[in-house]
């Protein structure tokens, strides 16, 4: 077999992949060049700069696997390659450490403004007595997403004797206790913690997460550190807030827009440090990338397991010829479970009624787990590693299988267990492929899961439903279906509204005010 490595990655991967097999390094290869040798490879390694067309992908009769030495995929098409058999797999693990200790590199020097004092002695300057520092030992921390680098700075956090608390309803209180760290509530962190770190991706609910409403409702001497996401803290906000000493201090290393513009407000701010975006960015972590990821097409060419697989694993062909026109029903049931959602999840059951019980469905299970986490957890949910990741942040996943029938021929229900409530979703197919949820939390319903959708349990009561258009056109935001579902509790309905935009949560808000309403809920399945 032979492997072609058409980006520059660290020798040590090569060396690895080149003990077991034939490895051609060319790198900065025209698109053209590219499309012209892939026929001849087995295995394909990049990083960023290789793009892994539609058009290559067509032409390469004998690849199957792409690998990716870091984390994004955005550069290959992963859809393509799907549909081809070929395996694309990344190393979501090679750069935690970097991105680890970047956090606490960055906490530390905002906390002895060592920054400011590199400064001062490079302009001739002796700035002891302005740059008075605080200490971390007995301080309390705030970690916002308890993932594998939040874990790796609480862990360090707690050698230096802070006290570490910590935001994360996808980690069971079990799993944090045992790790040293005291799981609260979001609203709990703002005024208790000295320090606040984020490690969590960049979604439409985690956007703009930190402004200037949390800000006024934390200490005065709150220190914040963001390494994760450009977005998750609103930048005119935090700029905003250094200025008016409502914040003491920021170390911020991703940005909104990348590269950071001349107009940035944080350029101008007090009390801040910025990095460009530096926490992969070590020796260390180019190494560990390229290592994992030849590991990764060892296997693969071997015909073993892969953990780092992105897109879905093989299965027999009879057994993916009767489930696979549920995959995408399934994933959109997961991911509208979560957004009900309100606690912290212990357990997920998945029943299958009807013929679709009579199947292996274990796969279609993983789907409803990934589209569950996909959507809210920083590492890249797929097939392969969803049932991994629920299992360690302590989600308990529960498989029924009935060939009983009930009032469908084929009936998926995801049933999502948390410390305040269960949450329930069903799906079915109408004829072969268009997969409809047809019950949400015991209300009847037949909704199309695409595009935007607004939910609104609400008693039912004349002029509800008006309110909440007439909030919605007074935003300016378009409502294309609508519907209303019942249940058997007397007295209550649930709106289902398609809207043409995202909902802002301000509007969010607005509508969970209005009297009859029990809640409301912005889920999107534009991007699935």
């Amino acid at each position: 077999m032979k492997i072609l490595v058409s980006d520059p990655v660290s020798e040590q991967g090569v060396a690895i992949l080149r003990e077991q097999f034939e490895v051609d390094v060319k790198t900065n290869l025209p698109a053209e060049e590219l499309i012209r040798i892939i026929p001849e490879y087995d295995a394909l390694v990049v990083r960023s700069e290789t793009k892994v067309t539609k058009a290559v992908i067509a032409v390469a009769e004998r690849l199957k696997v792409i690998g990716r030495a870091g984390v994004g995929v955005d550069n290959i098409d992963v859809e393509a390659a799907t549909q081809k058999g070929i395996v694309v797999l990344n190393a979501p693990e090679g750069n935690t450490v970097a991105a680890t200790e970047h956090t606490m590199a960055m906490m530390l020097s905002m906390a002895r403004n060592i920054p400011q004092g590199h400064a001062g002695m490079r302009e001739g300057k002796w700035l002891r007595s302005k740059l008075m520092g605080v200490e971390l030992r007995g301080k309390t921390l705030g970690i916002i997403g308890l993932g594998r680098i939040g874990g790796g700075v609480a862990k360090r956090s707690l050698a230096m004797e802070m006290k570490v608390i910590a935001y994360d309803p996808f980690i069971s209180a079990e799993q944090a206790e045992n790790m040293g760290i005291e799981l609260v509530e979001l609203a709990d962190i703002f005024p208790r913690a000295d320090f606040i770190t984020l490690h969590m991706p960049l979604t439409p609910e985690t956007k703009n997460l930190l402004n200037k409403e949390s800000f006024a409702k934390m200490k005065p001497s709150v220190r914040l550190i963001n390494c994760a996401r450009g977005g998750i803290i609103n930048e005119a906000d935090l700029a905003q807030a250094l200025t008016d000493g409502i914040v003491a201090g920021a170390a911020v290393d991703v940005f909104a827009k990348e590269p950071v513009e001349a107009d940035n407000p944080l350029l101008k701010a007090p009390n801040i440090i910025l990095t460009p975006h530096l926490g992969a960015s070590t020796a260390e972590a180019q190494v560990g990338v390229a290592v994992d990821v030849a590991h990764g097409i060892i296997a693969v060419l071997k015909g073993e397991p892969i953990s780092t697989a992105v897109n879905m694993a093989p299965l027999q062909s009879h057994v993916l010829e009767v489930i696979k026109p549920y995959f995408n029903l399934a994933e959109k049931m997961g991911c509208l479970a979560i957004h009900l959602a309100d606690g912290r999840i212990n357990a997920v059951d998945v029943e299958y009624n009807g013929d679709i019980g009579e199947v292996d469905t274990k796969m279609l299970t993983t789907a409803v787990i990934k589209g569950l986490l996909g959507s809210i957890l920083t590492e890249h949910v797929n097939y392969v590693n969803a049932p991994f990741i629920a299992k360690s942040r302590g989600i308990k996943v529960r498989e029924v299988r009935s060939k009983e029938k009930a009032n469908f021929a084929d009936l998926i229900t995801v049933k999502v267990h948390t410390d305040k409530h269960l949450h329930t979703v069903s799906g079915t197919l109408f004829g072969k492929e268009e997969g409809r949820i047809v019950t949400i939390d015991g209300y009847r319903v037949d909704v199309d899961p695409k595009g935007w959708l607004l939910i609104g349990p609400h008693y039912n009561r004349p002029g509800i439903i008006g309110k909440v258009g007439t909030i919605l056109g007074a935003d300016g935001i378009n409502i294309n279906s609508m519907q209303v579902g019942k249940t058997d509790v007397e007295g209550t309905s649930i709106m289902v509204m398609g809207v043409d935009s995202d909902v802002p949560a301000s509007v969010l808000l607005k509508i969970k005010a209005v009297d009859g309403i029990l809640d409301s809920k912005l889920i999107n399945f534009s991007g699935m």
